[in-house]
């Protein structure tokens, strides 16, 4: 299983660092293709609990959340959450207020959101002011703390953390992640950004916050419905979904502390 991982990431590391240098519609590309391929796991993974949330309505909405990203003057987000939750419940009216419609409904417009919305702030994070520099810490500090709690938590695990949401996690593997994640961001803040040992510290938090539980997240939706892993698509890592959970919060949590940061500065 570590081989495989091993091997996956020494696959995709270079892809995404290179998407992210180059930016523009080169990372996109890679950010729409990522939100898409996730997006189609989570509704796939409702099916095995009999439920059917629209693939269509659910993957458009996933697009218009990230391409408003890129072109924030066409308004694609308000119509994306304005107009499609309403199209949607149009749709169930024509197929006569099927059982289950409303939980459907909601599961569509929920993961549109869940994926799409979060995905979209990789991309607001990279048009920023050093925008490539921003995200790529908060890339580099991810990986370093999912690292740390992974190697950790192999090594001296022995107490559960939220083992109801994940079993295999550990207090020593959340512990080994908030150190090497915290350290990693501090120094990765001030030899890039210039940010000091405190606001380091603070982001550094932030990061590990938002790496440990969007994984936990995600958890619960794979424990919700009964699934191990949102597909096989990546060997040793399981889906895409998987691959970008922690992500998911870690991202729009520094775009965010980003964001905050350039307004005090000028």
């Amino acid at each position: 299983m570590l081989g495989k991982r091993v091997v996956s990431a020494a696959v995709m590391i270079p892809i995404v660092l290179a998407a992210v240098y180059l930016g523009g519609f080169y990372f996109l590309g890679v950010i729409l293709l990522a939100a898409l391929l996730a997006g189609y796991e989570y509704l796939k993974m409702m099916r095995e609990k009999a439920l059917t949330p629209s693939y269509l309505f659910g993957l458009l909405l996933i697009a218009l959340l990230v391409l408003d990203a890129q072109w924030p003057q066409l308004g694609l987000l308000l119509w994306g959450v304005t107009l499609l939750p309403l199209a949607l419940l149009i749709v169930e009216v024509f197929r006569g207020n099927a059982p289950g419609a409303l939980v459907n409904w909601g599961l569509t417009i929920a993961g549109g959101v869940y994926i799409g919305l979060s995905l979209s702030h990789f991309v607001r994070l990279r048009a920023m002011d050093r925008g490539f520099l921003w995200l790529l810490l908060a890339l580099l500090g991810t990986w370093i703390c999912d690292t740390g709690a992974y190697f950790v938590g192999k090594g001296l695990g022995r107490h559960r953390f939220f083992p109801k949401v994940s079993p295999k996690k550990t207090l020593e593997g959340a512990i080994g992640g908030l150190i090497s994640g915290v350290v990693a961001v501090v120094l990765l803040g001030y030899y890039m950004l210039g940010l000091g040992v405190g606001w380091g510290i603070v982001l550094g938090l932030l990061v590990v916050f938002g790496a440990t539980f969007g994984d936990l997240a995600e958890s619960v939706i794979k424990r919700q419905v009964g699934v191990k892993d949102s597909s096989n698509l990546i060997p040793g890592h399981g889906g895409m979904l998987d691959r970008i959970d922690s992500l998911l919060l870690a991202v729009p949590l520094v775009y965010y502390f980003a964001s905050v940061i350039t307004r005090l500065a000028s």
